[in-house]
């Protein structure tokens, strides 16, 4: 979410960029060789959550039926689902989670940063605070909304950020299909009132919610690694921990890992991720 492509060379001071630490993991003797492919999912909402919907488009077809070919038919890969993982972070982790689920033709192994998951936890606070946004800095209207946030010169995040990543992940999660590109909200503007039947259509797409009915693609798996920060903002170290609950009922063996840190200022984290499907992923 507000990820694109080419920030993955944006430098912090001190600090690598990410794709220097990849480039340090294969220097090394921690990896076998492997080609990395970053993805971009980009939407005019902020991100995709890679999955399908007629409000942002195809994004997990797109990643399955058009990325990967076009990377197997230019690198060296072993072109089989036994040797492709998919890793990312936050949303990138949703994603990672999710689409091995639902392909796991295309991937056979996954890594989750703080991915997205137990959605009552990282999603459920944000609709009061939505609701109180629209209502008194939006005339309690999304018009209103996308016509400032659109004009504004510079994102101001604490007036923006939270009514852009509720849309966001309503447009993913519960699109209105009679209006493309439009989203149908869980909650009553005006009152914050929990709507349970938009709800449950959100519901549908939580990774914890999802595994029990998709224990043979994650049983599949040669690798699932998860992580987050005990003090993830967002609570998706809840998250991680619901999943992995989720994940001993089924009996489908992973690895879990809670370490110091919150959701931001993670990125020494991914190439770990990046060996460890590496290592079960090379032919």
């Amino acid at each position: 979410m507000t990820g694109q492509v080419d920030m993955w060379l944006s430098r912090t001071a001190f600090e690598p960029t990410v794709v220097e630490r990849v480039d340090e993991l294969f220097s090394s003797e921690n990896s076998p060789p492997a080609v990395v492919v970053f993805v971009d999912a980009w939407t005019s909402y902020g991100g995709s959550q890679f999955i399908n919907s007629t409000a942002t488009g195809n994004y997990m077809d797109y990643l399955c039926d058009e990325v990967v070919p076009f990377i197997d038919a230019l690198y060296p890969t072993v072109a089989d689902r036994n040797h492709r993982g998919l890793t990312g972070k936050s949303s990138g982790g949703y994603g990672a989670m999710v689409v091995p689920m639902l392909r796991p033709d295309v991937f056979g192994g996954l890594a989750s940063h703080a991915g997205d998951a137990l959605f009552e936890c990282c999603y459920l606070p944000e609709f009061r605070e939505t609701a109180r946004f629209l209502r008194d800095k939006f005339e309690g209207s999304w018009d209103v909304f996308w016509e400032r946030f659109r004009a504004a010169p510079s994102l101001d995040w604490e007036l923006y950020g939270t009514p852009l990543n509720t849309y966001a992940m309503a447009a993913c999660y519960s699109p209105d299909e009679s209006k493309p590109g439009k989203a149908i909200m869980p909650f009553d503007l005006v009152t914050g009132r929990l709507d349970e039947e938009v709800w449950a259509r959100w519901l549908a797409w939580d990774p914890v919610r999802m595994a029990p009915e998709r224990a043979d693609a994650l049983a599949s798996m040669k690798r699932i690694y998860l992580d987050a920060g005990k003090s993830d903002e967002y609570y998706l170290d809840l998250g991680a921990q619901a999943f992995s609950a989720e994940l001993d009922k089924l009996g489908v063996e992973h690895t879990l890992e809670l370490f110091d840190g919150k959701h931001g200022g993670i990125a020494y984290r991914y190439p770990g991720a990046i060996a460890e499907l590496a290592r079960v992923l090379a032919p």
